[in-house]
């Protein structure tokens, strides 16, 4: 049977009914969400974003979604959980938000707006209610995401399974090219034959894709450009002697993975192994130290420790890692700053590394979701120095 990517009305009936009892709590008789991951999270669904709003609201027995005209046949073949509100067109003769307050006409509660909204929509949203007692922000479904339920876990280990796999083909990819004796692939087009490859995976095993942006991609950067954390795949073919880094995830029903390696084309050399078993180590020690009821900020300091410790202060450039669901960077953050309780259910990247200006990057990064009893590393693709020799 194929794997499916779409969560059923029952996911749905669940987070609404949990966002309604927040809402409760907090005193909100109205919600509105408005980014991208907020509306698939609480409807199921999946847009391209423009400068069109598309925003959720949510009241204590019903649930809608105003959208513009040209996305109400896309919902309806989604078969939203919300019913539908249309606007024609933006900024628009008759505008989004007179649309969404002729619906709620005289509505004279509290009105709250999702953490993530744009602030330019924030006076567009006052003028619709202005009979509201108080309109205010509100992150009760950004805490809500914090723990993913079993169904979103499930997809998130199925993305995590295609990472590795786009990390094993990329291997491949450049493993045959070195066989053949042939000129070797280049970042981009390592990066483009494993997205597709991921893409057409999907299209293969599975059913109900849901079709996001960043649905599979990653980043592909080898030799001195590798130092740089977030370089982008350019033309740079890939070399004997230097190291590449595979930093390769896709989502799954809108639910993200990442797979990380660091490469050496052909037998690495004494500085390149010290190097990597500095990386090594670090990534190890901050993966143990996920542990639920620990604060996100411990993982940090261990790990980063490590790195200052080995001497390699001047090379360590960012954070052990970041939260991870329907967005690949989502709170809570793996960083010294962050005292967030890690709890089950959560999933965290894990990737301490280390940047040698003008030489090589080092970082291997996994997939973690937290549980009672322990990290459970959701990406598996070997990482022992042995592992990642592409001879």
């Amino acid at each position: 049977m194929a794997f499916s990517q779409r969560l059923g009305a029952d996911f749905y009936a669940k987070i609404q009914a949990d966002i309604r009892k927040r809402m409760d709590a907090a005193g909100i008789d109205l919600l509105l969400l408005d980014s991208n991951d907020d509306v698939i999270y609480a409807t199921g669904f999946s847009h391209y974003t423009t400068e069109r709003p598309v925003v959720v609201a949510i009241t204590a027995t019903d649930v809608f979604l105003l959208l513009p005209e040209l996305e109400r046949t896309h919902a309806a073949h989604q078969h939203i959980a919300a019913e539908a509100i249309v606007y024609f067109e933006f900024p628009g003769i008759d505008p989004w938000h007179a649309v969404l307050g002729r619906k709620f006409a005289g509505f004279g509660g509290t009105v709250a707006y999702g953490h993530a909204i744009s602030l330019a929509r924030v006076k567009p949203i006052e003028s619709a209610f202005p009979n509201a007692e108080r309109v205010i922000a509100s992150n009760i479904v950004q805490q809500m995401r914090l723990r993913k339920h079993p169904e979103e876990v499930a997809l998130h280990r199925e993305a995590a399974r295609l990472s590795d796999r786009m990390v094993e083909v990329g291997v491949e990819m450049i493993r045959e090219a070195m066989r053949k004796g042939g000129p070797l692939p280049s970042e981009v087009e390592i990066e483009s034959y494993v997205s597709r490859h991921a893409m057409r995976t999907m299209h293969e095993e599975h059913e109900d894709i849901m079709l996001v942006q960043g649905l599979a991609s990653g980043l592909v950067y080898s030799g001195p450009r590798s130092a740089f954390p977030h370089g982008m795949p350019t033309g740079h073919p890939v070399k004997i002697g230097e190291s590449i880094i595979l930093s390769l995830g896709c989502r799954v029903g809108a639910r993200a993975s990442e797979s990380e390696r660091t490469f050496f084309i052909g037998e690495p050399s004494k500085l390149q192994r010290e190097h990597y078993a500095v990386a090594y180590e670090a990534q190890r020690m901050a993966t143990a130290a996920l542990i639920a009821g620990h604060t996100c900020a411990s993982a940090d300091n261990l790990a980063l420790a490590y790195i200052r410790d080995s001497g390699m202060s001047e090379y360590l450039l960012h954070r052990v890692g970041h939260g991870m669901g329907i967005m690949f960077h989502e709170p809570p953050w793996v960083e010294g700053g962050d005292q967030t309780i890690l709890e089950p259910g959560m999933i965290t990247s894990s990737e301490p590394a280390i940047f040698v200006p003008g030489f090589a990057g080092y970082r291997i990064a996994d997939t973690v979701l937290i549980t009672a009893e322990g990290p459970d590393s959701m990406t598996l693709y070997p990482r022992k120095l042995e592992d990642v020799i592409i001879a």
